[in-house]
């Protein structure tokens, strides 16, 4: 299994609406949430990390391959995944339809040596 993360800002004010919805995630929504991970067979993993240049999520999703797994569940069509989209796009000002950066890069790893790039 591979690991991937992405970090994405929280936008100013919207903290409070973020903590709604990780409530939906963790309550009434887990069930659609864990669904939607095990059909692309990922786990998904979200910290919360403040910083004084505002608040952060980093998001892990681990798979055989991260990038597929991510490109899978966003391009899902259901209707959790629809709500779920709507959420990140308003909370974090990030439309996840459209093609991202690429993806977060490994440079230190404390069981083995990462090479250079």
């Amino acid at each position: 299994m591979a690991l991937n993360a992405v970090v994405l800002p929280i936008l100013p004010g919207k903290t409070e609406e973020w903590r709604k919805f990780m409530a939906e995630i963790n309550g009434p929504r887990h069930a659609e949430f864990a669904a939607s991970r095990e059909r692309v067979g990922a786990r998904e993993e979200t910290f919360l990390q403040p910083t004084p240049m505002g608040d952060l999520v980093i998001v892990t999703i681990e798979a055989e391959d991260p990038g597929k797994a991510f490109g899978q569940i966003v391009s899902a069509k259901d209707a959790f995944t629809v709500w779920f989209l709507e959420q990140v796009k308003a909370i974090h000002g990030v439309d996840l339809s459209v093609p991202m950066p690429p993806p977060s890069k490994k440079v230190v790893d404390s069981r083995t040596l990462v090479a250079a790039k």
